[in-house]
């Protein structure tokens, strides 16, 4: 089973690089003309899928990201109390987080640590090996010392198994 999924993700990424090479015949003729429309923000992944209902998705996604605390932080925290939350190993309490992440907003920091947590800097950018998702599950079930609720505070997702490049775009081979 293990090697039938590596053939059929080979394959598949092999048909996407042949498809990917061929020239777009409209690409002269694209229009750019009009108005566009935001329709998706996800600054910090899972929040926005976790926090924010189906009858509000649309209205979370095109709100500009200042005026969303004061739009969903109470929505925010009604899921905080159904998760059981009392405060997160920042030490903040409910409506304090509500807003951190209702925020949907990505800090970078232009000096010192870029990481999206590593212990002591918190939300300072956000590096390719961060593993965002345990991060998130911490804050949300690990409690005011992070030890709490040990089964939900992982998604059991090792690190990369490619090394990431050195150099721009700094991603890993898929190969």
């Amino acid at each position: 089973m293990k090697y039938l999924n590596k053939g059929v993700l080979l394959f598949s990424l092999g048909a996407l690089l042949l498809a990917g090479c061929d020239k777009d015949e409209n690409e002269d003729n694209f229009d750019t003309s009009g108005t566009y429309v935001q329709k998706d923000q996800m600054a910090r992944p899972a929040v926005n899928t976790v926090f924010v209902n189906s009858a509000r998705k649309d209205e979370f996604n095109t709100t500009t990201p200042a005026l969303q605390n004061a739009a969903f932080n109470t929505q925010f925290q009604s899921v905080l109390t159904g998760f059981g939350y009392m405060q997160n190993a920042l030490g903040q309490d409910k409506a304090t987080f509500a807003g951190l992440l209702a925020t949907d907003v990505l800090n970078v920091k232009t000096s010192g640590t870029t990481t999206f947590f590593d212990g002591t800097n918190v939300l300072t950018g956000r590096a390719l090996a961060d593993d965002v998702i345990d991060v998130e599950l911490l804050l949300i079930f690990g409690g005011a010392t992070g030890a709490s609720n040990p089964g939900l505070t992982s998604d059991n997702v090792g690190a990369n198994d490619k090394a990431f490049s050195g150099t721009f775009p700094y991603l890993a081979s898929p190969f």
